[in-house]
Parts: C-alpha cells; sequence; structure tokens
C-alpha cells in the first residue's frame, strides 16, 4: 500500500472517531438536558429583561435608624426604629417577615402611649397587692385622641367585659390567640398604616418593588434628617445624657429603649459608635433590662402600666 493510501485510509479513521464522539456527546447532552434547541434558545433571547429581574442584594450590615418628632408618640417613632433595622435592604423599605418580636413590640407601644397620654391604666390594688401581670386594663378616658390606632386599640380595651391583663392585651392586639372568639382584637395591617402615617409626614415614600412573580408596596426612607436624629438621640440617651435613674428620663425614651430591646432593633443605633462608647451603651442598657418592674412601679411619678409592659417582655 502506498504511502498516499495508507495517509488517506488514517485520516478517514480520524474523522469517523471525531464523528463518533461527537454523537455521543449530543445523547448525553440530551440525556441531561443540556443541549437546547435553537428555537428554544431563539426563544430566551427574546425575552424582555424585566420579566427575569434581578434578586435583591442584602446588605452585608444592617444600616441604622429613623425618627419623626419624639414629642408624638413612641408608636411611630419605634416603627421608624424597626422600618430603618431591615431597611430593604437600605432602599426597599420593608422590615424582616420571620422577625417575629416586632408585631407584640408595636402593641406594647400602643399600651404605654396610650397610658401616657391618660387614656389607659391598670385596675386599683386591694388589701392585697397583685403582680403587675395580674392586675387588668381599665379605660381611664374613652377620649379620642387623633391616631387611628390608638382610637382602635382603646376602643377594644374600653368595650372588653371583664377587663384583659396587660400580657393579654399583648398578644390579643398581635392575633396571637387560640380563642376564635377574641381574633376580631387583631390590629390589622399595622406596619403598613404605621408606613403610610410616615408617608404622610415626608419621611418615607411609597414606591413598587418587583420580586420575581410579584410585586410589593415598599416605603425606601426619604429625609435622613429624621433618621439620624432618632439615632443620635437614643444613642446620648445613655451616654451624654445617661441620668442613672429611669424615673428622670422621659417616659417615650424610656419606652423606646425597652421595646426597641424586645424588638431586636436597638442595637443597630448603636452600631454607628466606637467600640469603647458601644459597650458603655449596652452596658447601661443592661442596666436598665435588669430593673425590677414590681418595685420600680411604687416609686413616685411611676407609670405603672409602663412597667407592666415592660415586665410583660422582659419576665
Amino acid at each position: 500500500m502506498s504511502m498516499q493510501s495508507r495517509d488517506k485510509t488514517r485520516k478517514e479513521e480520524v474523522n469517523r472517531s471525531i464523528a463518533n464522539q461527537q454523537e455521543r456527546n449530543v445523547l448525553i447532552d440530551n440525556c441531561h438536558n443540556y443541549a437546547w434547541p435553537m428555537d428554544n434558545i431563539m426563544l430566551l433571547n427574546a425575552v424582555e429583561d424585566d420579566e427575569f429581574p434581578s434578586l435583591p442584594v442584602t446588605p452585608c450590615k444592617p444600616p441604622p435608624s429613623k425618627n419623626p418628632n419624639m414629642n408624638s408618640d413612641i408608636v411611630a417613632t419605634l416603627s421608624l426604629l424597626i422600618n430603618s433595622r431591615f431597611d430593604a435592604i437600605e432602599k426597599m423599605g420593608y422590615t424582616s417577615f420571620w422577625n417575629d418580636c416586632i408585631s407584640s413590640g408595636l402593641r406594647g407601644c400602643m399600651l404605654i402611649e396610650l397610658a401616657i397620654r391618660g387614656r389607659l391604666q391598670l385596675e386599683t390594688c386591694g388589701v392585697r397587692r397583685k403582680s403587675l401581670l395580674a392586675r387588668k386594663v381599665i379605660c381611664k378616658s374613652d377620649a379620642q385622641t387623633g391616631d387611628v390606632l390608638l382610637d382602635e386599640a382603646l376602643k377594644h380595651v374600653k368595650e372588653t367585659q371583664p377587663p384583659e391583663t396587660v400580657q393579654s392585651w399583648i398578644e390579643l392586639l398581635s392575633g396571637e390567640t387560640w380563642n376564635p372568639l377574641k381574633l376580631h382584637y387583631q390590629l390589622r395591617n399595622v406596619r403598613e398604616r404605621l408606613a403610610k402615617n410616615l408617608v404622610e409626614k415626608g419621611v418615607l415614600t411609597t414606591e413598587k418593588q418587583n420580586f420575581l412573580l410579584f410585586d410589593m408596596t415598599t416605603h425606601p426612607l426619604t429625609n435622613n434628617n429624621i433618621k439620624q436624629r432618632l439615632i443620635k438621640r437614643v444613642q446620648e440617651a445613655v451616654l451624654e445624657k445617661w441620668v442613672n435613674d429611669p424615673h428622670r428620663m422621659d417616659k417615650r425614651m424610656l419606652a423606646l429603649i425597652f421595646l426597641a430591646h424586645s424588638s431586636d432593633v436597638l442595637e443597630n443605633a448603636f452600631s454607628p459608635l466606637l467600640d469603647d462608647q458601644y459597650d458603655l451603651a449596652m452596658k447601661r442598657v443592661r442596666q436598665l433590662l435588669d430593673l425590677e418592674p414590681e418595685g420600680e412601679s411604687t416609686k413616685t411619678n411611676a407609670n405603672e402600666l409602663l412597667w407592666a409592659v415592660v415586665a410583660a417582655f422582659t419576665k
């Protein structure tokens, strides 16, 4: 056999081997669904980009907090702290669906705010003094507050007979009850209603955020100055303006510290601090948390319902 015929034969064998290998690869790819027909690829290329939006990226570190006028009420103030805790994270403006502490914390805020405004109080003690958590919440005044959520909670307390305890009201207003006859006490869409209230005040805005299969209404922060003022006031309360006596502190600020801690959003306000400042702030917060509500509620000018709420969260 001549040299040319041997080369030709060898080349044909190589070509057949390559063709067989390609055929096997195609079969394997088809079995694993890797090989797509060209018409499928063309369909993918024709899909609009906004039909497959990019997933939101969770920041490595949660952002700091926000605040309306501190003299208004602790419900709006805590809601701003909460909003900034998970701030969608910074720009989407919604909170974590898995933080179960937030709902009960907001209900505790409502009870304290109504007590500070002179609408609610604990029942008076008889000869035998009851514990704070055993005493019933009664309506002291049914005058409207001008706040829809507060008035709704006040109406429930006023119309309920026999009266309920602080712990029971926190659970009932949060919808955490197994009694179907008491489900109507639940305050619904509280976070959304608070967010809309902050939108009306110009603190937040309203946007639509696309999450793959559905659109979600979010409330990004628009007024960062209010947020920074709130953070500053919370920091100062346990640093520069620390008075080492809870009864000399502003009652709303005291309640805010307790309930922000219970809602797992307080530490976020301290994250910008230096290490030594952070340690000092947390040490003083721990001093407040270690107080005995039963004893504190008996002191001069103490708000018993405030300390009852504190006892419900720190027991």
